[in-house]
């Protein structure tokens, strides 16, 4: 352990025998102060100390061709004087070295986690890995600040993200920080979602009249995708979500009861969806492949299709309905019910709604529904009133009505 004064030239032309992998010069004016020079020609500044449990340790403060000799011994004090205060030095770098990053945490515990009993874990999947990771995933966990993530869901708001999406990366946040800490995970000890609220949430209610209704379903019944355009037609003659009827089953369906079961519905228990004379049609006139399970199977892999996404976008813009969105065909089917005078109750069991509240989005078409039917009984007794007017058809069926045939 040769001891030198340590200079500028001096690390510049110091060498290490060919025969020795290192060799340590220990610096006089500084102690624990060293130089490591390797056979590689590679040079490392170390600063060694003694901890509080009377151990040596040594701790790498970096390569001598990226720091100055100046920078190198300002960096040793600092660490000699955290170890003369009873303070480990390598600590906090171990402590450094345990934390995460975000993608490490979601790879390795998140999903493994939420797999195990949480049905939509591939949302929260896709949206980690489409929103989320490309922006904070490199992040160590206590580099994540509120103001990281709230920069994150303004910038998706000014790319045109609907709060619903954005709701949905906070809350998610939200979520994998309060596990962080339950798990502790080193270097979460606070949430940063915390004071950072969601916007308010805008229900969009989009129905389909008599007249899209019509256009919809010639276009479905001119696509090319058969497959496609039988689950797409299916899920309006039912108003079932849409892996309800992508993933269904020929087992499932009861022929006698005129039902199609889904073991494990959105809820986590199994509901029956209602099949209507249309609907047993349809399925009556889809030949089976063989001894394939599924209604619906892709003809490439002979699976349900992960997604309706091209064949749904060429039947719509076809029909002119570029705004319409799968879903909207869930809406539709209800607010057909509703028109027709269907209570809000059977409605709830048609959808397989758990909560009522749920339903009550459709409340206002139930009025309008009266309202109408009111009016009639407005026309009646006016006529009554004036004897000289024609007494009109009290006729209820006049009330405007839309929806599908069953």
């Amino acid at each position: 352990m040769p001891k030198v004064t340590l200079t500028k030239p001096f690390i510049e032309r110091a060498t290490c025998d060919p025969d020795k992998a290192k060799v340590d010069y220990f610096d006089t004016e500084q102690r624990g102060f060293m130089l490591e020079v390797r056979r590689s020609g590679g040079k490392t500044f170390y600063q060694r100390y003694t901890d509080e449990r009377g151990r040596e340790r040594q701790y790498k403060i970096g390569p001598a061709d990226a720091l100055t000799l100046d920078q190198a011994r300002k960096k040793a004090r600092v660490i000699l004087a955290q170890a003369l205060l009873g303070a480990d030095p390598q600590a906090r770098r171990r402590e450094l070295r345990e934390i995460p990053t975000l993608s490490e945490l979601v790879r390795d515990r998140y999903l493994p986690h939420v797999k195990a009993y949480k049905r939509s874990w591939r949302t929260d999947e896709t949206v980690f890995r489409v929103h989320i990771l490309p922006v904070l995933g490199s992040r160590p966990m206590d580099e994540i600040t509120g103001d990281a993530i709230a920069d994150l869901i303004q910038r998706m708001r000014d790319k045109g993200y609907a709060s619903g999406t954005t709701n949905r990366v906070l809350i998610l946040m939200r979520f994998i920080f309060n596990l962080a800490r339950k798990w502790k995970i080193p270097g979460v000890r606070d949430n940063p979602t915390y004071g950072l609220n969601t916007a308010p949430d805008v229900q969009r209610d989009r129905f389909l009249t008599p007249e899209e209704t019509k256009r919809l379903i010639a276009s479905i019944n001119v696509d090319e995708n058969r497959t496609a355009a039988q689950t797409i037609m299916l899920l309006l003659l039912t108003g079932a979500r849409r892996n309800e009827v992508s993933h269904a089953k020929w087992e499932y369906v009861d022929w006698e009861r005129r039902t199609l079961l889904v073991p494990v519905s959105k809820t986590g228990k199994p509901r029956a969806i209602a099949l209507n004379g249309r609907a047993m049609a349809l399925l009556r006139s889809i030949p089976r492949q063989g001894d394939n399970p599924y209604i619906f199977p892709s003809p490439v892999t002979g699976k349900p299709s992960p997604s309706l996404h091209f064949p749904w976008t060429r039947i719509k813009q076809r029909a002119i309905l570029d705004d319409l969105r799968l879903h909207d065909l869930r809406h539709s089917f209800a607010s057909f019910l509703v028109n027709e005078g269907v209570s809000l109750y059977v409605v709830q069991g048609l959808l397989g709604h758990t909560q009522p509240r749920t339903t009550q989005r459709y409340a206002h078409l139930a009025q309008e529904t009266l309202n109408q039917a009111a009016e009639v009984a407005a026309t009646v007794i006016a006529s009554s009133a004036d004897p000289g007017s024609p007494a009109p058809s009290a006729n209820l069926n006049t009330v405007p009505a839309s929806g599908v045939a069953s």
